[in-house]
């Protein structure tokens, strides 16, 4: 019966019979798995939305179709916080003929860590040069020129002698 019906099959999509919709190897491929995802974050409460599409507010939980190759990412972002992009990994486990084929992602759930987004950096102030003074000579730093006052820091002058008396 089986040989009735393969023939059967191969004379109608030869044929070119414009009745029999014609057969590929499409409909033997099966859908891309749905794969649920959890996600959240530290806090929680912000706005994750997969590469794929679907988002969410954390903590939350999002259906995504597996891509058919690499995987996916998941992006955070919360007011007064830095944003935040979390890989994910898509394995294919293709089974055998004891096991089905399995498909998982990894993280699972998807956790990000969001760092709190500093005040605004302050403009750099502009320094003024500080005018030069001119030097003095040593010893008159504090002392101004042709002051009758001597100067503390020096030891004090001998008295004058007394003139011999005659």
């Amino acid at each position: 019966m089986r040989r009735v019906i393969a023939i059967a099959v191969a004379g109608a999509t030869l044929g070119g019979c414009s009745s029999m919709p014609s057969l590929s190897m499409d409909m033997f491929k099966s859908a891309p798995p749905v794969l649920q995802v959890q996600i959240d974050s530290v806090p929680p409460g912000a706005d994750a939305r997969t590469s794929l599409g679907p988002g969410c507010k954390t903590p939350c939980s999002v259906s995504v179709q597996a891509p058919d190759a690499g995987g996916f990412s998941v992006t955070y972002a919360l007011p007064k916080f830095l944003p935040a992009t979390v890989p994910v990994q898509v394995i294919r486990n293709s089974g055998d003929l004891t096991t089905p084929a399995t498909t998982t992602i990894d993280p699972n759930p998807v956790v990000a860590q969001l760092q709190p987004a500093g005040p605004p950096p302050k403009p750099p102030r502009k320094m003024r040069p500080k005018p030069k003074k001119p030097k003095a000579p040593k010893g008159a730093a504090d002392q101004p020129a042709g002051s009758p006052f001597p100067d503390p820091g020096q030891a004090a002058p001998p008295p004058p002698a007394a003139a011999p008396s005659r």
